[in-house]
């Protein structure tokens, strides 16, 4: 019975996260920018827009130059995070990758970098006045479910464990659409119910700044205006 409602959870959630989330991106790429208003200083080439991108995506640049505290413990907290996915790769497919295989030791204790990170972030919401003063009540529960997967993927790697094996199987199972038993451990379902409610709520959350930045055109536009004028496409066709 745990397996089927566990089941249809993750369907629906995956559902909704692919649709929600490619509707999102679609709404970004037709979304015009009629003004051209990239943040000085800004690369005058594609190339340095690249780069630039890239820098901001892996290191966080704007965020570290603006405030060194928040940029640890969001950098630690994503970097982390990215670990701790990668890790998982193992449970959807049959044979681990040698570069998931090389990521296992790592990914182990980047969940402690993860509740680390969310701790902090969390703290400044209640400690910084005026970021407590713009915080809402779902800023407050989206890092506290962030945490609470953390905290029980955790317990699950190094307290109560569970079985991994079956686990797997029932993962692999799912994408065959084959509905098999699952583990009817306390901290693996709160952990799986928690994942599923994110995946559920990520296409209408905050979180949602993780595709949006590769749209932001004060990120990803070259700073050519004198060079090249800038027309939207819908104002090139006004012209025509």
């Amino acid at each position: 019975m745990l397996g089927i409602i566990y089941a249809v959870l993750f369907y629906v959630a995956t559902l909704l996260l692919v649709v929600g989330l490619g509707m999102k991106i679609a709404k970004y790429a037709r979304t015009p920018a009629p003004l051209k208003i990239p943040l000085t200083p800004a690369p005058t080439t594609r190339s340095g827009v690249v780069l630039r991108m890239f820098r901001e995506v892996v290191f966080f640049e704007s965020l570290f130059k603006s405030n060194k505290w928040i940029w640890l413990f969001g950098w630690v907290f994503h970097m982390s995070m990215w670990l701790v996915l990668i890790r998982h790769i193992r449970y959807f497919t049959t044979d681990v990758w040698w570069w998931v295989e090389i990521a296992q030791p790592f990914g182990s204790y980047a969940g402690f970098g993860m509740v680390f990170g969310l701790g902090g972030l969390l703290a400044r919401r209640f400690l910084v006045n005026r970021v407590r003063y713009i915080s809402a009540p779902s800023d407050y529960l989206m890092l506290l479910l962030i945490i609470g997967i953390g905290v029980t993927g955790l317990s699950m790697r190094f307290a109560s464990h569970t079985d991994i094996i079956a686990v797997k199987s029932f993962i692999l199972g799912l994408m065959r659409f084959q509905i098999g038993d699952l583990p009817s451990d306390i901290n693996l379902l709160a952990h799986l119910a928690m994942v599923a409610t994110l995946m559920i709520i990520f296409p209408i959350s905050k979180l949602l700044h993780a595709p949006a930045v590769f749209f932001s055109p004060s990120r990803n536009q070259v700073d050519n205006p004198r060079e090249k004028r800038h027309l939207s496409a819908w104002a090139a066709k006004l012209e025509k």
